[in-house]
């Protein structure tokens, strides 16, 4: 039966969510029944592409990528794949039309990750930017609004800058690991030989404004996904203040984390915020 196999696919994309980010999975049991797998498709599909550039390194990425791109494309193309993870997400693009232009964006900044190692400019650093996170946040924006086009492009600009944030926020997190493991610099004009405070907050200044950008935004999602989406929030500007107060030598020599048992305290006072309408 295609229903059982659907179900299967499902499934794995979950495990997928659940198994590679906590954070993100936490806030996505936030939103509503009826979304909830969606973003869960989303994700599943993000993560395999990313681990594929970033994590197989004793394997011929290219080659592996090129096969990946091409069950893409034949997925969407054929509405089924034998990849549950691409079954999944074929199916969440096909119900809320989510642009190929998204889709292929985000696959150019992953073709870049294979082999682009500096990003010198602030107009690469943009370009991988909205093709590595602004269009994810647009594809869940398309889940999110389902199918109200005037609500999506009000909504639009938000969701790219909360994509943005995540994303600069995950690379200040893990600069250490891209510069010393992938031999990758994604912030145009940074010395990681002398990566100082002046540095750091000038980057931190970067990633508050895309904040105040995507909280705009946030207000006015539906109910379905206003809180998933405020906990997700939360989560990283929880993380980005610990960033804040972690000294620039320490970032450029350790991973900073956010403890689970303050995951846990930022989805609590999350609930309280939005039981009481106070977001």
């Amino acid at each position: 039966m295609k229903a059982l196999f659907d179900n299967v696919s499902h499934h794995c994309s979950k495990v997928v969510t659940e198994t590679y980010s906590t954070s993100f999975s936490l806030a996505t049991r936030m939103l509503s029944n009826e979304i909830r797998q969606d973003i869960y498709n989303i994700y599943g599909f993000v993560r395999f592409a990313d681990e594929i550039v970033d994590s197989f390194h004793n394997y011929n990425k290219p080659i592996l990528f090129d096969r990946f791109e091409q069950a893409l494309n034949d997925a969407l193309t054929d509405t089924i794949s034998l990849n549950p993870i691409l079954n999944s997400f074929q199916e969440t693009v096909h119900r809320y039309n989510i642009d190929r232009e998204y889709i292929n964006a985000f696959m150019q900044s992953m073709r870049w990750d294979l082999s682009k190692k500096v990003y010198e400019t602030e107009e690469e650093y943009k370009q991988y930017i909205y093709g590595s996170a602004d269009v994810v946040g647009l594809m869940c924006l398309k889940v999110f609004v389902k199918g109200d086009t005037a609500l999506f492009n009000e909504l639009k600009s938000s969701a790219m800058g909360l994509g943005s944030a995540f994303q600069k926020v995950n690379f200040l997190r893990d600069l250490k690991a891209d510069h010393d493991q992938l031999e990758r610099t994604y912030f145009p004009n940074i010395d990681m030989r002398d990566f100082s405070e002046d540095s750091k907050q000038l980057i931190i200044e970067e990633i508050e404004a895309d904040f105040k950008l995507g909280l705009s935004g946030i207000f006015k999602l539906p109910d379905d996904a206003k809180f998933g989406v405020y906990t997700a929030y939360k989560y990283y500007l929880r993380l980005l203040k610990k960033l804040k107060n972690t000294p620039s030598t320490q970032i450029k020599s350790k991973r900073i984390r956010v403890p689970n048992y303050q995951k846990v305290d930022v989805l609590a006072r999350s609930f309280i915020r939005y039981r009481f309408n106070v977001l």
